[in-house]
Parts: structure tokens; sequence; C-alpha cells
């Protein structure tokens, strides 16, 4: 019963409506006593040849009003029950995803997406099965097994009633000993689907790969192997769940024949009527779904005790980004000082940034260049505060960005990370994204900045044509020109491309940075590259290796220097006057 205990928060935030549900159930179980009363003085009268039109008029009515009255309390207390546990499950969902929404990426290194989703999912609806069907299990139990005990005492013979539910104790020690296991085995069956869960959506995402390295066998076959243990884990919860009914229908077996035996004894010796025999086997049968009940019950309970148990685990992670008190809420906006002595990912020893040290006037550009590794995303990412635990500090505008609310700080930038997600929205939507307000002459501007305009006029529908899942039917190159567009079109503060140019040619890209460089004159710009072509006409270019800063000047300075800037330039120059000696051919 501990579910309950911790869902006692929202039975208390709607005990009107729960009230109403379980009085409709009272008044249920109520009606119910009716028939077999009626059905009772029915054979007491056929057996007295004391059967009148009246009477059979009178019982037929009865036996109607009972009907009518159980349609209208069990439409009542279904609106008011499954209401109640489609609230909760709207609740806890909103509260779940707005979780997932305040989470830092610590939090999403720890927990795959197939685990989130099972969490959000199967998870649940076993916490909304407690809120919904486990209220209507336990009351309706409870209701109908008293009152129906009440009429069996009262209404045929207290004697009778006693030794008929001797068994009934039993009940009780099965649901104790099957719960405990059940709970136990419920929860491994949930992990185990996380799991699967985490192997589906991590196959289907990256079935193109699958596919081009040939190992859709060997894929299938680890899916295979998956699913059998998934299988294994839930035959041992169906098996001990299959255990409630058949010892339920036992114990009630051994209701049914003591009260067929004492009860014809007291028929017998006249201590009772045929007819309060047939009422009171009647009222037997009344108690079957209460006995059931209890089996279904631990079952619900159990399962949602477990499911609750994860996504409050879950909820209970807190995010290592917090918002200082009475943060500045207006938006960043001035200069840059990049002041990280070291830093370190979460879990890993080695530092990722040491010493990195720079000032970037509002207005001005700078270009951060290196080898794969080298360091130029994670000095993005501090900077928008994905990660906090640093040595140093940053300033934006004269003002720690730690002392800015996250909206303040984030709705300053405008990021295009090397991996451009996309929605299943049209082009439109995508590039207006963080604006659905802008008009379309915005979008359209925004595309032009981007260099992708003209491609989006040839789609099949333009910009209404809707974009595959994660920008599945769009080239590479099209994808970093939307997600340019989409981070241009707010006309950040601050925009960082971060490898955002990788997948375009040289003259789109010369034409993408002349945009920048006439519509962002008074706003300040980073770019991380590869291609140093990206980066010749920053103010400033920083060239990092293994978390640091080895060289620092203009693109003229830095060839001046004849360090690994120079070298890399006349490498990738070389690259270039071969590839059009190719093309020329």
């Amino acid at each position: 019963m501990g579910i309950f205990k911790k869902l006692g928060w929202y039975f208390r935030q709607e005990r009107k409506r729960y009230a109403m549900g379980v009085l409709a159930l009272l008044l249920v179980a109520l009606v119910n006593l009716i028939p077999p009363k009626i059905i009772g003085s029915m054979v007491d009268a056929m057996n007295d040849h004391s059967v009148t039109a009246h009477k059979l008029v009178f019982w037929l009515a009865l036996l109607l009003f009972a009907g009518i009255a159980q349609y209208l309390f069990r439409f009542a207390w279904r609106v008011a029950i499954w209401g109640g546990a489609a609230l909760l499950e709207r609740t806890l969902r909103t509260q779940l995803f707005w979780h997932f929404m305040k989470m830092d990426a610590t939090f999403y290194q720890k927990h795959r997406t197939g685990d989130l989703m099972a969490h959000a999912t199967n998870d649940l609806n076993a916490i909304q099965n407690v809120a919904g069907a486990g209220v209507l299990t336990m009351f309706d139990s409870l209701i109908t097994g008293s009152t129906t005990l009440i009429a069996m005492i009262t209404l045929i013979d207290w004697r009778l009633t006693i030794v008929a539910i001797l068994p009934m104790p039993l009940l009780a020690l099965m649901a104790r000993k099957l719960g405990s296991k059940l709970h136990d085995s419920f929860g491994e069956s949930q992990a185990a689907f996380s799991r699967l869960n985490d192997k589906t959506q991590e196959s289907v995402s990256g079935v193109k790969v699958i596919k081009t390295f040939g190992q859709e066998k060997e894929d299938t076959q680890d899916f295979n192997n998956l699913v059998d243990r998934v299988i294994k884990i839930n035959r041992r919860v169906n098996f001990i769940d299959s255990l409630f009914d058949p010892v339920t229908s036992l114990i009630m077996g051994m209701t049914y024949v003591i009260t067929i035996v004492y009860g014809g004894y007291l028929v017998l010796n006249n201590q009772i009527t045929i007819g309060q025999l047939v009422s009171f086997v009647s009222y037997v049968s009344a108690l079957v779904w209460p006995m059931f009940a209890i089996g279904r019950l631990f079952n619900i309970l159990e399962r949602g005790n477990a499911s609750y148990d994860r996504v409050e685990k879950l909820l209970a992670e807190k995010s290592t980004i917090i918002e200082a008190p009475k943060a500045i809420s207006a938006p960043a906006h001035g200069d840059i000082r990049y002041a990280v002595d070291q830093f370190s990912y979460p879990d890993d020893d080695t530092n990722a940034l040491v010493d990195v040290h720079f000032t970037l006037r509002a207005g001005k550009t700078l270009g951060i260049v290196g080898k794969v590794g080298a360091g130029k995303s994670t000095i993005f990412k501090l900077l928008l505060r994905e990660f906090d635990n640093y040595k140093g500090f940053i300033e934006f505008g004269g003002h720690n960005i730690k002392e800015y609310t996250l909206d303040g700080l984030l709705d300053s930038i405008g990021y295009v990370p090397q991996d451009n997600f996309l929605f299943s929205t049209t082009v439109a939507n995508n590039i207006r994204f963080s604006a659905y307000n802008k008009e379309a002459t915005d979008v359209e501007s925004a595309a032009r900045d981007a260099a992708v305009h003209d491609d989006i006029l040839k789609f099949t529908d333009g910009y209404d044509t809707m974009v595959g899942e994660r920008g599945v039917s769009l080239s590479g190159g099209q994808k970093q020109r939307l997600a340019i567009a989409r981070a241009v079109i707010n006309g950040p503060e601050l925009l960082i491309l971060d490898d955002a140019l990788s997948a375009v040619d040289a003259k789109t890209e010369e034409e993408i940075l002349e945009n920048m460089h006439r519509d962002r004159a008074d706003k300040t710009t980073i770019i991380a590259a590869h291609r140093l072509s990206s980066v010749m006409h920053a103010d400033e270019i920083l060239v990092l290796e293994n978390g640091r800063i080895i060289e620092r000047g203009t693109h003229d300075q830095l060839l001046a220097n004849d360090g690994w800037y120079a070298q890399m330039w006349d490498l990738q120059q070389l690259e270039d006057k071969i590839g059009g000696a190719q093309d020329g051919e």
C-alpha cells in the first residue's frame, strides 16, 4: 500500500473527485444487494406456491430499478476515478517533460534516450493504473465485500457466513507473499524494457550506418538476443502474476463447498429456507470479484510502486546548472572576457581546457582552429553554460555569465552546432523555431543570409516543404545552412558557428561569410572551423592543441609565425589547387 502513501499529495489535491467516485461505488454495492434478495424471495414464494401477478410485477420493477441505478452510479464512478487517473498521468507527464527540459548535459550523458522514453511511457502508465484501476479495485472490493458480508449476516445467517469465510485469511497471506516478489520482478522488467528501448532507438537512428557497413544480420541478432532476455525476465513476472487467479479460485472453491455443505445442513434442519440458501450462494458469487480483486490490486500496486520509484529517482536528480538568486534577466550584450584556468568533464580526470584566456570586443569576430579534440567545442559549451564546474570566470557585458538567468544569457546567443538537428516540420518553421512570431519576410531574409534561399525555392513546396525526421531528406550542406538561418533570424548579440560551414563548398562559404560581415557589422561572432579560409578575416584567431592556446593573432601574423596555422594553411591551399586542377580536367 506504500504507493498510495507516495501518491498522497495527488489524492489530497483531488479528494473531492475521488470522494464522489467512492460514494458512487458504495451506491453501486448497495444496489447490488437487491437482486439476490429478490431472487431468494421469489424462490421461497414459488416453493410456498404463493406467487402472484402483483408480487411478480413488484419484483421485476425492483430489478429494473436496480439495473438503471447501477448504470447511472457506474457511469458516475467511471467519470470520477478514470478522470482522476488521466489527470494524474497528465500531471506526471508534464512534470517529467519539464524536468527533461531543465536538466543539464551531465544528465543526458548518464541517461540514454530509450531509458528516458521508457520512464515517460511504461512507467507512467503503471502509475496511472494505480490512480485508476488501483483505486477502483481497492474501494470496490472493500465496499462490495463488506456490504455483501453484512447482508449475508443480517439477511441470511451469521453462522453460515462465519463458516463460509474461514478460508479468506489465506488470500491475505497469498497476496503478501506474491506481492513482494512481483514488485522486485516488475522492477527488473521495466529496466529490461528500458534497455530494449535504448537498442531500438539506437538501431533506428543509425540504420543508414548499419546498412552501409552490412551489419543488418549482426544488429538483428543483437536485438533478438536482447528481446530474448526481456522475454525471460517477463516470463518470471507473468508466472508470479498468473499465480494470483488460480490461488484465488481455489480459495473461492473452498468457500462454495463449505456453503453448500453447511448451508444444506441448515436447510435440512429448517434453520434457513431454500430461498435464503439461494440468496446466500448469490452473495458468495458477489464475493468472487472482491476476492479476485485482492490479487489484481496487489499486482497493480506493486507494478505502480516499482514504476513510481523509478520515476521519483529520475525526478530527484538535480541539474548542476543553477541560476543565481536575483539573476539578471535582461539579455546579455557587450564585451566577452573568457578566463578559464582549468576544466575537466565530469568523471574524467583529463583536462579539456587549460589556461584559455581571451577578450572579444563587442562587434568583433574571433576564429578558433585546431585539430579534432583540441577543445574548440568545449569553449562553447562553457560559454553556453552546459557546464559550470571550471576554474576561472567568463564575463559577458561586464557580468559573470553565472549572474544571468539562463534565458537572459541564451537569448543573446545564436548557436550552430556541429550536429545540426532539424525538426519534423516545415522548412519555414525550422528556421523560425525560436521566434514563431517572425513573418515570412524575416524567414526569407535569414535564409538569404545563410545562402539557402535558392535551394528552398527548388523544394516541392518551397518554405512549406516538410522536413523529414532529423532532416533526413536534406543534404548535409542544406541542413547546415538551415541551422545557420535558424540561429541568425533573431539577430543574436553573439553568433557561434561551431564548424558550421564544413559541408558547404568554398563559394557558398564565402557568400555566407560576406553576408555575416555585412549584416552583423555591430554584432559579435565566434567561428570554429577546420577550414582556415572560414576564419582568415577574423579580428583574432586562436589555435588550440590539447585544450591549450598554442598560437594567437591575425591571419597574417599567424602565417608569419610559420607555426601549425601556417603549415595547415599551406596544406589546404595545396589541396585546393590540386582539386581545382582535377576539376579543370
